[in-house]
């Protein structure tokens, strides 16, 4: 498979530029990125087994749908992984994952001032980028990042809505209570404060999405 094919349609997919329900044209789409049809055959397999497109049989390859039902589904097994992401942390996490964490926070603080659903996302993918690594476990990585992409569209589509300085601060206070805990090496504590973080994130979406009030359960 064409990694570089692959993460381009991916990242157009994620950040929308390819809309839910899209058909993609598998002919069109091979000679936009200069290859045969068969590299490009299986960059939207690998897509479709991804869950983030569909093929339709003698129609093409469509972009997954955001089904909300199916989002709440997956937040609720991220619950399980982002805890257990959390406790590995909190046990392995040394002096140069707490310093750049505190890093990412102050570029986080930066946003407060100026609208970037960009830098956002970007200060969000260091963030997660910087536990993983501190959990030290690759298979517990690849879970999470397949859970978190899956929510993602529905987190990105949200993100210009509501206040944005709510939405800053929100992620302030997820990473400087991470970092609380870090320090501490209360394990149990970030196991809490990481599941916490993620019921009000899917409560913040919930009501931008749906336009009702928050106070969801996971």
């Amino acid at each position: 498979m064409n990694a570089e094919i692959y993460k381009e349609i991916k990242r157009r997919i994620l950040f929308l530029e390819y809309e839910p329900g899209q058909i993609l044209n598998e002919n069109v789409l091979a000679k936009e990125f200069g290859v045969s049809r068969t590299p490009m055959r299986e960059v939207l397999y690998r897509l479709s087994w991804e869950e983030l497109a569909r093929i339709i049989p003698r129609t093409g390859t469509m972009v997954a749908e955001i089904e909300f039902q199916k989002m709440m589904q997956t937040y609720q097994t991220r619950l399980g992984i982002e805890g257990e992401v959390g406790r590995l942390c909190a046990e392995m996490a040394t002096n140069r994952h707490r310093e750049q964490i505190r890093t990412v926070r102050q570029d986080c603080q930066a946003l407060k001032s100026r609208k970037e659903a960009g830098s956002l996302v970007e200060i969000d993918h260091r963030f997660r980028r910087i536990l993983y690594e501190a959990a030290g476990n690759s298979v517990l990585q690849a879970v999470s990042e397949q859970l978190y992409t899956l929510t993602f569209r529905l987190w990105y589509v949200t993100l210009d809505k509501g206040d944005w300085e709510e939405e800053v601060d929100e992620m302030l206070s997820e990473i400087s209570s991470t970092l609380a805990c870090l320090e501490t090496g209360d394990a149990v504590e970030l196991v809490r404060l990481r599941r916490e973080a993620l019921v009000r994130h899917f409560d913040r979406i919930r009501a931008k999405y749906l336009g009702v009030p928050g106070g969801a359960s996971l």
